[in-house]
């Protein structure tokens, strides 16, 4: 289980940063879209702020775009970035897989608890639905961290809606119940992941609702075929894979992927991992497999 270099060097950058319940929330958002205004921003046909039955939204339109959209949900531990820090990841993510992608701005914690976030995608869903230009096209749904846990709430509250679901190390068990984190939690310390989801729930209880904790749901059988990425180094790796396990399990096709010797969050800065841009091909691949919602 060795780390790649980059992930080293990550991990080393990481040890020097304030824990992040010693940060300023505002500032630290604030941080990040100045940094993400510094990234290198791909071309694509057009880029669109709108209003999605009141939830900020950006689409992304790629060059010689496939029929379909992406409805993409930002990680960043439900608390931090949005569509601005995610514009150049949302913009390699239209241009690999030639659809329309739809970047969700949806309300965080602490100002905004659970269940806030997956109440927002439900809304920008029923909108997209009936959208002139979108509705009638077939929609995936695609997240990293707890973004992927967004998504996989969105597809078990709306069943046959969706063509493929994509989850890039998704956040999904409040417990922290796995090895993994014990064993490879490298530059993500299980103290920052619980703090997540103390400003995500808004009381104890919801940390028990499946809408909140997904694998608890009795509903993983009316997932669409699934693509799960998990990294080596990540004390979300067991997680995702249980997962994966999960629904193969209850018969729906899934397809999981462990990224070795990366860490979490590698997939939106592919400046850095090369096994982004790889993860985008296969993400590619695996949504243009899956093109329809089948009945």
């Amino acid at each position: 289980m060795a780390l790649y270099p980059e992930a080293k060097k990550a991990v080393a950058q990481a040890a020097g940063e304030p824990e992040v319940w010693k940060v300023d929330i505002e500032s630290a958002r604030a941080a990040a879209r100045l940094q993400a205004r510094s990234e290198a921003r791909e071309h694509v046909a057009e880029v669109r702020d709108l209003e999605a039955a009141g939830v900020p939204v950006r689409l992304f339109v790629p060059e010689h775009s496939r029929p379909g959209v992406v409805v993409h949900l930002h990680g960043g531990g439900f608390v931090f970035n949005d569509v601005e820090v995610h514009d150049a990841a949302a913009r390699k993510l239209a241009n690999r897989t030639r659809l329309r992608v739809l970047s969700v701005d949806y309300r965080r914690p602490p100002e905004h608890p659970f269940p806030a976030a997956p109440d927002d995608v439900d809304a920008v869903l029923g909108w997209l639905a009936e959208d002139a230009e979108l509705g009638g096209m077939a929609t995936h749904v695609h997240g990293d961290s707890a973004g992927g846990n967004l998504a996989l709430v969105a597809a078990l509250r709306n069943p046959d809606r969706f063509a493929g679901l994509v989850l890039i190390y998704p956040f999904l068990d409040p417990e922290q119940g796995f090895d993994s984190y014990r064993t490879a939690a490298d530059g993500f310390d299980p103290a920052e992941a619980a703090w997540y989801w103390q400003q995500y729930a808004a009381n104890e209880a919801d940390l028990r609702d499946p809408d909140l904790a997904p694998l608890l749901s009795d509903r993983l059988h009316t997932l669409p075929p699934t693509l799960v990425v998990t990294a080596e180094h990540d004390p979300l790796r067991d997680e995702g894979e249980h997962l994966a396990a999960l629904l193969a399990e209850a018969g729906v096709p899934v397809l999981g992927t462990r990224i070795l010797g990366n860490v979490h969050g590698f997939w939106r800065h592919g400046e850095v991992f090369p096994a982004a841009e790889n993860v985008l091909a296969q993400t590619a691949a695996f949504l243009a497999a899956h093109p329809r919602v089948e009945h």
